[in-house]
């Protein structure tokens, strides 16, 4: 049993609840990537304008998006700061727009306490915080909300995160921050089954560090808190494979492969039909290889 599981003694959880629906965590889930930036390390300027957000939200909603991540200030190694009211402004309609448009459950991409609660009450119904709610007030915002929330590891800040990396033990010291984030959490008031946790592939990490944490999902997974890994055309695929950011979709399916046979339940991409079908594929060999051996 690993420290996590141990701290919490917790068995899998099976759903995750939202406040119009639920979603079953025993298939893994596609989270589809809406950011609404000019600067992302991606898509940035893709899809800043209104309309053209609105018709990549109902395009990925078809290519089998489980919840759709909405974020309006970019996390990419040595993004700046963006103001809380040009991310509101951002954000906030378009989440007004889907929430209606929609049936799937919107999550905001944001660390501030008023986009939280600004974009809750426009319609997401999930929190994905980089920063684990560790800045002003975003805990108690969210313990009020009473939404699913990710907490993501990261060291450092956006900012400066990838310029002085150093780990003893990538893997122990990551463990070690989600049993300070989720214990503060729950002294807050939010709820166990409402807490997902991210290791943070990419942020404040090295190839190596990144490759661990690839290879020990499952020391995550089996906490029992439902993992989400962000791995879709991150640098660490363009260090091993050569390749621009435009060219690393058969390298951010490899490593969603591999996650979900780790075990993690949530992958974050911004390539939705491509993962789907393997999703599929495996889908289709674990059911092949549970009836054959229950002959």
């Amino acid at each position: 049993m690993n420290q996590l599981q141990q701290y919490f003694d917790k068995k899998l959880q099976t759903h995750l609840q939202f406040a119009n629906s639920e979603l079953n965590l025993q298939e893994p889930l596609i989270m589809g990537i809406l950011n609404v930036t000019p600067d992302s390390f991606s898509d940035g300027g893709q899809f800043i304008d209104f309309d053209s957000a609105i018709k990549q939200a109902k395009q990925m909603l078809v290519d089998g998006a489980d919840i759709i991540d909405i974020g309006g200030e970019s996390t990419r190694p040595g993004a700046a700061d963006v103001s809380e009211d040009e991310e509101l402004h951002r954000v906030v309609p378009l989440i007004e727009a889907l929430s209606k448009e929609l049936d799937v459950p919107i999550s905001i991409d944001t660390s501030k306490a008023v986009v939280m609660y600004e974009a809750v009450h426009a319609g997401a119904s999930m929190i994905n915080d980089v920063y684990a709610l560790q800045k002003e007030n975003a805990l108690q915002i969210a313990a009020q909300l009473n939404v699913p929330v990710c907490l993501m590891h990261m060291q450092g800040k956006p900012e400066t995160m990838q310029k002085k990396i150093e780990y003893k033990n990538v893997i122990q010291e990551v463990v070690d921050f989600f049993q300070q984030r989720i214990n503060s959490c729950i002294e807050s008031g939010i709820n166990k089954e409402n807490i997902i946790i991210d290791p943070g592939f990419g942020f404040g990490k090295n190839l190596q560090h990144n490759i661990d944490l690839l290879n020990n999902l499952q020391v995550f997974v089996e906490s029992g808190f439902p993992v989400l890994a962000g791995l879709s055309r991150k640098s660490m695929l363009g260090q091993i494979t050569g390749k621009d950011v435009s060219q690393r979709l058969a390298a951010s399916l490899a490593v969603a492969q591999l996650a979900v046979n780790k075990g993690t339940q949530i992958l974050r991409v911004h390539d939705v039909a491509e993962t789907k079908d393997i999703l599929r594929v495996l889908q289709a060999v674990k059911a092949a290889e549970m009836n054959l051996n229950s002959v």
